[in-house]
């Protein structure tokens, strides 16, 4: 290995790593979770936003509106078996380009998030992915699916 690639190899290590501590240090989200046996694992399948208005289904609100509606469901979803946020371990979060602002709203997305994860009286934080993509939902900014551990009874 030549000393050039060397160099380029522990650039990027560093970076990594830099990455990680930033992670793990200012995002409401954690670079890794770990699920220890003897732990029963929760999969919900990702949810959208209810429209603001029942004769208007494609007007499901902002980006914030949309993120706070869907994590109160999932809340809802969570405490139905036995769960809550802290038991979060793992998040998918797809993203479509706010026509009001040109692109996704991830600050905004990150305003709900940070009000339910990594806060004072929960700081748990899941290993979390954030994908720009296209959803077949009208007027859907937003979808969030969860994975969820607690220990088995």
């Amino acid at each position: 290995m030549t000393a050039s690639w060397k160099s380029a190899v522990l650039g990027l290590c560093a970076a990594l790593v830099a990455a990680l501590a930033l992670c793990a240090s200012v995002l409401p989200a954690s670079a890794q979770r770990i699920v220890p046996a003897g732990y029963d694992t929760y999969y919900f399948s990702g949810t959208t936003a209810d429209p603001l208005n029942p004769s208007n289904p494609n007007d499901r609100g902002t980006t914030v509106q949309q993120a706070d509606n869907i994590l109160n469901k999932l809340q809802g979803m969570l405490q139905k078996s036995g769960l809550g946020f802290g038991d979060v371990v793992q998040a998918h979060v797809f993203l479509v380009t706010d026509p009001a602002k040109g692109d996704i709203d991830f600050a905004g997305l990150n305003s709900e998030w940070g009000k339910r994860f990594g806060t004072p009286t929960q700081p748990n934080r899941p290993s979390r992915v954030a994908i720009h993509v296209n959803l077949p939902t009208p007027g859907a900014l937003v979808e969030i699916e969860l994975v969820a551990a607690k220990k088995a009874q």
